[in-house]
């Protein structure tokens, strides 16, 4: 069974940091993209950023730049999204997601396979 686990949400102040987790188990295959997307009250899922052995780290919102990351943990099959100068429009539900088929970024949520839960992240000014 595959799972993805995101983790780490909360509530913060604005100008603070928070890192998410996504922990994966079960996925077919050893080489896999990692997606984190997010969706604002009333606004429609975004791509945040993609991680992938051949990409590397790629960001999609403008906004995040210079200020989200991501990295991974190979060994502990865990991808992280460093979110440092948190500001209130990040307030999100922050799901991470896996991506099989092809091994390279995708910003569009229809690309990935496999999603996980999201966890709440609440930005107060």
């Amino acid at each position: 069974e595959v799972q993805l686990q995101a983790s780490g949400g909360g509530l913060v102040q604005a100008g603070r940091s928070l890192r998410l987790s996504c922990a994966t188990s079960g996925l077919p295959y050893s080489d896999y993209v990692i997606g984190w997307f997010r969706r604002a009250p009333g606004k429609d899922r975004e791509a945040v950023g993609c991680i992938s052995r051949s990409d590397g780290v790629e960001l999609y919102m403008d906004s995040v730049k210079g200020r989200f990351t991501l990295s991974s943990d190979p060994a502990e099959n865990t991808v992280y999204l460093q979110m440092n100068n948190l500001k209130p429009e990040d307030t999100a539900i922050y799901t991470c997601s896996a991506k099989i088929i092809g091994l390279t970024c995708a910003r569009y949520d229809f690309e990935y396979d496999f999603w996980g839960q999201g966890t709440q992240v609440t930005v107060s000014s």
